[in-house]
């Protein structure tokens, strides 16, 4: 600890540190404090005289003396890797960052919550907890750079209009010209079920564990509920209990989008309106009008983003007030609109081939918008978007599938979040890296793609379904980390064989050494004592 002393402070110059009863003083010639507990530190200037012995431990003190609810509060405003470092300084900093609720708050921003039977009160999901959820996530994420297969679902008589994975219960949703909406097994790409025409092209299909919404062109809503016990939870065939298939009938022109979330569901449609309905009761709550007709829509929490014309729309769907336009975010139409899981970001595509990227900083009753990147990576319009952190997915009329990695204009501070200020407004676009992959070889005209932890799915012009499985760079990747663990085992033990070796062989030359050393000693003393003895007797 460093001391400000005035001109008339005196501190004596030498002190003893006793460690032991045994241990003798040492004198140090920089002023240094006495550790004997009796003895005290004279200060002219100061009331207060400080025992050595209540200054001296505070220097010895690390973060791990300070209240577990401090440390809790600090661990907060680290990420993830920064995180990773401090686990590894030491065993109680280990146990504190792996039991931080940081974690679930990270996944959650990331990928929102599992969709698992087990409960996640107490921070645990099916006997994980949420670092172990998080790296796992955080592993498999990394995949869509690696080997990959194609499965191609037939089944579809026409072109293919929309498609959705439910990667929770393994299922694709898809439908199109044809007017049937079809359900199909994730993991083999078999069909499972398929409804019956329903009398016009379906233009949008949205779903969750407990209901399936579809949106035709003659301006209704097709909807089932779930069935329990039933392993593919929807009977698309219909069902003689009451209150499993139903119809809503309130739009004047054809439904293009449709998203839900656990209280409401959103319909967007071309009468250029976006209508908000109650999920039980299927009474329609507000209606959100536009300028232009509506292409595509996304809600998070208590907004709602949509997209009419070239327009991009925000409103806050409890009062129905609009929060803040981007307008002509594309020239021509902005056909397609995602969003990231924490509702800050959002992503278009439109008629130009472009994609945008846009942060939205919410405040009380308003918002704003920035503009944080932008790509061109198709020739045609893009019809559709989706994202998975950190993976933006799209598809276009040129016939091609962009994936671009975001990870990098997503990684800020969190000591940022909740505060109301941009975390990426001062990202050069000009620096914004090119689309990481690019997948094509099939027909023009895409119209819809979805992406799931390690699936994407994609239907257009050919009337079939295309499935692109990348489990199998997942696997690759397992058994090359396997390995990579294997070989860094066997080094380490390597490292420690020799370091125990090396020590022996130090041990054996210092005996060795000390050995030769008494040798020497005994003939110089033997040579010694026979010179005197010729000189007594000379």
């Amino acid at each position: 600890m460093a001391f400000e002393c005035q001109g008339n402070t005196e501190v004596s110059e030498q002190y003893n540190c006793e460690k032991n009863s045994n241990s003798k003083a040492k004198k140090i010639s920089n002023p240094t404090f006495d550790c004997h507990p009796k003895e005290r530190v004279s200060i002219i200037d100061s009331s207060k005289q400080l025992p050595c012995n209540e200054i001296l431990p505070n220097c010895r003190r690390s973060i791990t003396d300070l209240p577990p609810a401090l440390i809790s509060e600090i661990l907060d405003c680290l990420d993830p890797k920064e995180l990773g470092i401090v686990s590894c300084v030491s065993k109680v900093l280990n146990r504190l960052a792996s039991e931080n609720q940081v974690w679930k708050e990270v996944y959650c921003e990331r990928w929102g919550l599992p969709l698992v039977p087990a409960p996640l009160g107490l921070g645990l999901s099916d006997e994980k907890s949420w670092k172990e959820l998080f790296v796992e996530r955080e592993f498999r994420s990394r995949t869509f750079l690696g080997r990959y297969s194609i499965d191609v679902l037939y089944g579809h008589t026409e072109a293919v209009r929309t498609v959705f994975l439910l990667a929770s219960a393994k299922l694709i949703f898809t439908s199109g010209y044809d007017t049937v909406v079809r359900m199909w097994d994730m993991e083999d790409g078999l069909s499972i079920a398929s409804s019956r025409p329903l009398g016009c092209t379906i233009r949008a299909v949205a779903a969750d564990t407990k209901l399936l919404v579809a949106g035709g062109t003659d301006g209704f809503i097709q909807g089932w509920r779930v069935v329990e016990g039933l392993p593919c939870l929807f009977n698309l065939k219909g069902s003689e209990e009451p209150n499993i298939e139903f119809r809503i009938w309130e739009h004047e022109g054809p439904i293009t989008s449709l998203a839900l979330d656990l209280m409401r569901i959103y319909s967007g449609s071309w009468d250029m309106t976006v209508r908000v309905w109650d999920r039980s009761s299927l009474k329609c709550l507000k209606v959100l009008r536009h300028n232009d007709w509506v292409w595509s829509l996304t809600p998070h929490d208590t907004t709602v983003a949509t997209t009419s014309g070239s327009d991009v729309y925000v409103w806050d769907t409890h009062s129905g007030n609009l929060l803040t336009v981007i307008n002509h975010a594309h020239v021509g139409n902005t056909y397609s609109l995602a969003r990231s899981h924490t509702g800050d970001f959002l992503f278009t595509g439109g008629e130009d081939g472009a994609i945008h990227m846009f942060e939205i900083i919410r405040h009380s009753h308003t918002a704003y918008d920035f503009k944080v990147a932008t790509w061109v990576p198709h020739s045609g319009a893009v019809h559709s978007v989706a994202f998975e952190f950190p993976w933006l997915v799209s598809a276009s009329s040129d016939g091609k599938l962009s994936l671009i990695d975001v990870r990098k204009l997503l990684r800020t501070s969190r000591r940022s979040l909740g505060k109301s200020v941009s975390r990426v407004k001062n990202v050069d676009c000009s620096s914004v890296e090119p689309p990481q992959r690019m997948l094509h070889g099939f027909g023009p005209n895409l119209f819809s793609v979805d992406i799931g932890a390690d699936r994407i799915v994609c239907g257009g012009e050919e009337g079939v379904v295309r499935m692109w499985n990348f489990s199998q760079a997942l696997e690759i990747e397992r058994r090359a980390r396997a390995q990579r663990g294997i070989r860094l085992e066997s080094r380490m033990r390597r490292r420690k064989l020799h370091i125990e070796t090396s020590k022996g062989s130090r041990n054996d030359q210092c005996s060795v050494a000390a050995k030769n050393s008494m040798h020497s000693d005994r003939s110089n003393v033997w040579h010694s004592k026979r010179g005197m003895s010729s000189k007594v007797k000379a």
